[in-house]
């Protein structure tokens, strides 16, 4: 057996990245368009020979236990009959195996999925955002062939390019040959000589790229937008997968939402409760103008139509709904008390009578009654 780990300076415990890391170191040493000696040439060969089977965690688990897949005679064949074949006379061709032959290096990559934080006002109006992710992308070197440039693949030595091999066992129906998928070329039929110093061979690298991501207005935290062939680059620099964006809508100093209406609290002096007034409030839309009605109870609900949130599939927008909060005055002056107590006589409260509120007023029944009310 070949020492792989002599070949490439490892020792038997090293990481995946120690063996990334000796096999770029030597073979940048080692390449034939840096050292063009024939020595260097066959060191080279062995590094990458190296690399292909401790790179690749099968490979290098039946390696570990003495199978090595480039030793003569590591592969064996014999005489019998497929189970494949089996399977393709009694349910039709292909039932026994999904895919016959060497398999494509390109594959389709993974979906991914990223939050994006936004605030209260971009779910209401809508916002055109910067997202910053992490995610695979073709290697610039190679273009994703995986093959450092200017070198060539060969065709698998132990499968011969087939992509799989044959194994004979015994069974009641006599020998039975079984396929599988060939553990040196991974199944793909063909070894690369000199896997890409960048990608080591994966056609993909990792990077950081920033996307324009148009926020629709109505959205709500949990809601994902769908970006298709934004995600990972696949293996061999397969197509891209999509981009799910998962909306998160910070919360708001005085708005609250409730579906596609916008509740908040204003509070009111116990005097333009009675009264009634006219308030200027700060909304998403400016500066609007709300009424208050004479005699306003702490807790009452106002609305104001067309001013919440965008409906994300329609036309139109919810409501602004302000619940009133009414201040008593805790610290009169000798006037004031005056007044208040005058005010008391002349409606007969100097000595009200103890009644008792509904129950559960500030409760599910108190938010139904401000619910009809705003209606």
């Amino acid at each position: 057996m070949n020492d792989y780990y002599q070949d490439l300076g490892v020792s038997r415990d090293a990481s995946p990245e120690d063996i990334k890391r000796a096999y770029r170191k030597k073979a940048r040493a080692l390449h034939p368009d840096v050292n063009p000696s024939p020595e260097a040439e066959e060191q080279f060969k062995k590094v990458s020979q190296a690399y292909d089977v401790l790179a690749d965690a099968d490979k290098r688990r039946s390696y570990d236990m003495g199978a090595d897949p480039y030793a003569a005679g590591a592969a064996g064949f014999g005489q019998g009959f497929s189970f494949s074949d089996i399977m393709d006379a009694f349910f039709g061709a292909g039932a026994g195996t999904n895919q016959r032959g060497p398999r494509s290096r390109q594959r389709r990559g993974q979906d991914a999925l990223v939050r994006l934080d936004i605030d209260l006002a971009d779910a209401v109006f809508g916002a055109e955002k910067d997202l910053a992710i992490e995610t695979a992308v073709v290697c610039s070197t190679c273009h994703g062939d995986g093959a450092q440039p200017g070198t060539a693949r060969r065709t698998c030595d132990v499968c011969g390019g087939r992509g799989e091999i044959q194994q004979v066992q015994r069974s009641f129906l006599g020998q039975v040959m079984t396929t599988r998928p060939c553990m040196t070329c991974q199944g793909y039929g063909e070894v690369l000589v000199s896997p890409c110093f960048e990608c080591s061979g994966d056609g993909r690298v990792r990077t950081r790229r920033t996307l324009k991501i148009k926020v629709p207005a109505g959205v709500d935290t949990g809601t994902r937008i769908q970006l298709g062939g934004e995600g990972e680059v696949g293996q061999g620099g397969g197509p891209a997968g999509d981009l799910y964006v998962e909306i998160n809508v910070r919360a708001h100093q005085s708005f609250q939402r409730r579906g596609d209406d916008l509740h908040c609290h204003v509070e009111l002096p116990m005097t333009a409760a009675a009264l009634g007034t006219t308030l200027k409030l700060d909304t998403f839309d400016g500066i609007n103008e709300l009424e208050v009605k004479a005699g306003t109870q702490a807790g009452d609900a106002m609305t104001l139509r067309g001013l919440g949130v965008t409906h994300l599939r329609g036309t139109g927008r919810g409501d602004l709904i302000i619940h009133a909060t009414v201040q008593t005055p805790t610290r009169l002056d000798e006037q004031q008390e005056e007044l208040l107590r005058q005010l008391a006589a002349l409606r007969g409260e100097e000595r009200p009578d103890g009644r008792f509120a509904p129950a559960n007023q500030g409760g599910l029944f108190g938010k139904l009654r401000d619910a009809l009310k705003a209606k």
